[in-house]
C-alpha cells in the first residue's frame, strides 16, 4: 500500500450516491481528514475479522468482497468501483469486518476517519439518510443472490454472472469485450461453484458460441441466448 495524494472531495467527479447529499462545507472536512492509498492488483485493503477504523471510498480501480465459506472456499459476495464505499456496515455496528476487500486491478482508494464519518451522520440527516439506503440496497442485493445460489442450476449461475459483471462494469468499446477481467476461480467463487466446474461450464458456453475468450478477456458474442440460460428478461 502506498500513500498517495487524491484530489479534494469537493472536486471528485464520481457519481457518489452517498456523498451527493453533502455540501461544500461538509465534503471540505472529509478532504482534510482524508488518506489516499494505492492498492496494487491482488492487495487486501482490509481483511475479514478485522475492526473498522474508517469508511473507503474508492477514487479508481475495482475491488471484489469476498467471504469464506463452506469447504474452505471463498465466495464473491459483491463488486464495488469508483465512487463507491465499503466498510460503512462495520463502522456503523462498530464490528469486525464480515468480508475482506481485495484489489482486482489496481486501485485509488480514500480513507475518511470513523469520528469524522459519524460525526457527520449525527449532524447531517440526509446522510443519514442515504447511508439507510445504501444498507437497504446491498441487503436487496445479498437476498436475491441468496435466492439464486439455492435454486439454480450451475450454468444458469455462471450466466448470470456473466451478466452480472457487464451490468457492474460495462463492456469495452467493441460491445461485446467484459471490462473487467476474473480468473477462473474468481468466476468460479461467484457462481458458487467450484474452479473445475466453472472452467467446464465457460468451455462449454464457449463450445455453444455463446461467449468466446480472448486470452484473459471474455466476450459476450450472443447477449440473447446468455439472458435465455440466465433465465432473465432479455
Amino acid at each position: 500500500m502506498k500513500v498517495i495524494e487524491i484530489p479534494p472531495c469537493t472536486h471528485c467527479t464520481n457519481n457518489n450516491d452517498l456523498f451527493q447529499c453533502l455540501n461544500r462545507t461538509d465534503l471540505e472536512d472529509f478532504s482534510s481528514s482524508k488518506r489516499g492509498n494505492v492498492f496494487k492488483k491482488g492487495q487486501n485493503i482490509f481483511y475479514e475479522g478485522n475492526h473498522s477504523h474508517g469508511l473507503y471510498c474508492i477514487y479508481s480501480g475495482k475491488v471484489k468482497l469476498t467471504k469464506w465459506g463452506s469447504e474452505n472456499r471463498e465466495q464473491i459476495i459483491r463488486f464495488a468501483g469508483k465512487g463507491e464505499v465499503l466498510g460503512y456496515k462495520a463502522l456503523l455496528s462498530d464490528s469486525p469486518y464480515n468480508a475482506t476487500a481485495t484489489a482486482i486491478e489496481d486501485c485509488q482508494v480514500c480513507h475518511i476517519s470513523k469520528s469524522v464519518f459519524l460525526s457527520k451522520l449525527n449532524e447531517n440527516k440526509k446522510l443519514a439518510f442515504s447511508t439507510i439506503q445504501l444498507m437497504a440496497g446491498n441487503l436487496r442485493t445479498i437476498e436475491d443472490t441468496l435466492i439464486t445460489v439455492s435454486q439454480s442450476q450451475v450454468k444458469e449461475r455462471v450466466a448470470r454472472a456473466l451478466l452480472l459483471l457487464k451490468a457492474k462494469f460495462g463492456l469495452e468499446e467493441d460491445n461485446v469485450t467484459l471490462s473487467v477481467t476474473l480468473s477462473r476461480r474468481e468466476i468460479g467463487e461467484l457462481a458458487s461453484t467450484t474452479i473445475e466446474t466453472a472452467i467446464r461450464t465457460l468451455s462449454q458456453l464457449k463450445k455453444d458460441q455463446v461467449i468466446a475468450f480472448d486470452r484473459k478477456k471474455i466476450k459476450i458474442i450472443d447477449m440473447e441466448r446468455l439472458f435465455s440460460i440466465a433465465k432473465l428478461d432479455y
